[in-house]
């Protein structure tokens, strides 16, 4: 089995050497990486050039602007091999990562597409805590849980089903690998899971940085027409908190107070589901999931607010075009 092993980047330089070291230390190699630079400023250009002249597997396509989908596809177009394995920069992989996709697709020559597994670099405290309140992390080697959790970053599959579903999105700067595998599902291919292929993703480093991403993920979700998957329920939770609110204010001048212990309590309540529901992935003392409770209510509020923003986002420049 020939394996092409694709790879969007844009500004990764902290993170782009893990990712190819990783690749060319694999126990099964590669016989070829392609990486698209979207228009990186930031190094990351230089290091993928030193790369390419050190070893004759990788291969580098730039495109200015380009999106993950877009950078994707233009590494694909260039593949020479039956099978492309798609993985992201921000990724490392174990080092049996590819070695257990190909075995998977192995097994059984009507595989079309095999999703790994993945797990969150969790070596902070406030990481752990991200893990906990937004990343469903499946449990290493449960199947299940792998075929819920699956990812486009862990996964592998015959060029032939990437060129049958018309390959990626390309507007998208998110939500485009969701697109992608629900058409996958769609036209009915073969798929199997390696609950053993596993890469470890790395989780924004602060409250801030998290804001920023997942007001991008909020407009490019609503974009993508997956609201109802994501924004619906948090819309419909902010809500009704807003009718309770003026609500209150006709009846006490205590409704600010009122409202914020509401939503204080509304949080904390999600939090202590996200305790429960990662108890066995995430074990802990009660001293530590006091504090885990109390960072977690934080950042479940930055969430939903960086997902508000980003609603409000999309609905000015993309559903009523009013700004760029």
């Amino acid at each position: 089995m020939k394996i092409s092993v694709v790879i969007p980047v844009r500004n990764e330089a902290d993170s782009i050497r893990t990712l190819l070291d990783g690749l060319l230390d694999q126990s099964l190699l590669p016989n070829e990486i392609l990486i698209t630079d979207g228009g990186s400023n930031d190094g990351t250009t230089a290091i993928l050039q030193a790369y390419t002249q050190q070893h004759a597997t990788v291969r580098l396509f730039q495109k200015t602007n380009a999106l993950p989908g877009q950078g994707r596809n233009l590494a694909a177009t260039n593949a020479t091999h039956e099978w492309l394995a798609f993985i992201d920069a921000g990724v490392v992989p174990a080092r049996d990562w590819l070695a257990q996709l190909a075995e998977c697709a192995a097994r059984d020559s009507n595989t079309d597409v095999v999703f790994g597994t993945w797990e969150p670099v969790t070596d902070s405290f406030f990481k752990e805590c991200a893990a906990i309140a937004y990343a469903y992390v499946p449990k290493r080697g449960n199947y299940e849980e792998v075929k819920r959790a699956r990812a486009i970053f862990s996964s592998l599959m015959r060029r032939s089903v990437w060129q049958s579903v018309g390959g990626f999105p390309e507007d998208l700067r998110s939500a485009e690998d969701h697109l992608f595998i629900n058409r996958i599902d769609e036209q009915g291919f073969n798929v199997a899971y390696a609950p053993s292929a596993l890469v470890r993703w790395t989780m924004q480093p602060t409250a801030w940085r998290t804001f920023k991403r997942f007001v991008v993920y909020s407009r490019y979700n609503l974009r993508a027409g997956l609201g109802r998957q994501w924004q619906a329920a948090i819309l419909v939770r902010y809500f009704i908190l807003l009718v309770s609110a003026l609500a209150l204010f006709s009846f006490t001048n205590w409704w600010p107070v009122v409202t914020a212990a509401l939503l204080l309590v509304l949080l904390a309540i999600r939090s202590l589901l996200a305790l429960w529901r990662n108890r066995e992935t995430f074990p802990a003392g009660l001293a530590r999931n006091a504090a885990r409770l109390a960072l977690l209510i934080l950042l479940l509020f930055v969430l939903d607010v960086a997902t508000i923003v980003g609603t409000f986002d999309w609905l000015i420049r993309d559903k009523l075009r009013l700004a760029k």
